[in-house]
């Protein structure tokens, strides 16, 4: 098995505890909520939604996904980390055994915060991840992250 590495940053003028409770904690209630075109919904399929629980998040029509299984490894509320790993559905296709998620937001000296993601594609077999390949969904997650803090900036007293 291979592996490919990414990371990406995304700054925010909305404080690090309210994106992290928005985009991780409370995730399976808000994005529905927020993207229902995309998102049917999402549900803990094991577990209590802590660490080591398994998530399902259904997609609508208008998505080229049905769905995806995520597997949440590290859910550190205090230090705002979540690491978690996708283990089953459409995004992994044929050349990917699973996904593996890092995601922190740190504060930023002017009140909002810095999301450090790094993504993790474990390949079947030897095969090589190019950047242009996953492209897409990055994009889409942070077209997520953006609809998120959207939300955020226009109800302050939301995860306040």
């Amino acid at each position: 098995m291979g592996v490919t590495t990414f990371t990406q940053e995304y700054s925010s003028s909305v404080a690090p505890s309210r994106m992290f409770k928005a985009l991780i904690v409370d995730s399976r209630n808000l994005l529905p909520k927020l993207l229902p075109q995309f998102v049917k919904d999402v549900n803990v399929t094991q577990g209590d939604g802590e660490a080591g629980s398994i998530e399902q998040v259904n997609f609508n029509e208008a998505s080229p996904f049905k769905y995806l299984k995520h597997r949440i490894d590290v859910l550190d509320k205090d230090n705002l980390v979540c690491k978690y790993t996708m283990i089953e559905g459409d995004p992994l296709g044929d050349k990917l055994d699973s996904i593996g998620y890092e995601v922190k937001f740190e504060a930023t000296s002017d009140g909002g915060c810095l999301c450090k993601m790094t993504s993790n594609y474990n390949t079947i077999g030897e095969i090589d991840v190019k950047e242009e390949e996953v492209k897409e969904g990055r994009e889409s997650g942070i077209a997520v992250y953006r609809v998120v803090e959207s939300y955020l900036l226009e109800n302050p007293q939301v995860y306040a």
